[in-house]
């Protein structure tokens, strides 16, 4: 058993503008590993990369076909490298789905804030916190 809730700092620039290098997320993940996360299309996640298990990609669950689920980047011109470099990624090798971005807690100015938190999708709890400030 693991603890379901997990902190992850963003590297690259392959989700702008969603997140941007040195985002922290909260990432929930099963507490029991191998067994494999309820994901929609929209949602951020967390995977292993296919080729290179030790390495952690922050991604958006496309579709889901058959093999897995198709992972995209929100910026493909930064070169990324998602789904159309390494096709359908098992559903054991995602780690989890990103809850919440909670570090920065506002953007710099100048700064593009359409869907920082917004796309992430913050978990329900976290806009009832919110609201009572």
């Amino acid at each position: 058993m693991r603890w379901p809730l997990w902190r992850v700092a963003v590297a690259e620039r392959s989700m702008e503008p969603a997140l941007h290098p040195g985002d922290w997320l909260f990432v929930r993940r099963t507490i029991i590993p191998g067994r494999p996360l309820r994901l929609r299309a929209g949602q951020v996640v967390v995977a292993r990369h296919p080729g290179r298990p030790d390495l952690l990609i922050v991604k958006r669950a496309a579709r889901q076909q058959d093999g897995g689920w198709w992972l995209a980047s929100d910026n493909p011109a930064a070169g990324a490298v998602d789904s159309r470099a390494f096709g359908a990624v098992p559903g054991h090798l995602i780690e989890g789905r990103v809850v919440l971005r909670y570090w920065p807690v506002r953007r710099p100015q100048g700064t593009p804030e359409q869907g920082s938190p917004a796309r992430v999708s913050p978990h329900p709890a976290w806009r009832r916190c919110r609201r009572r400030q």
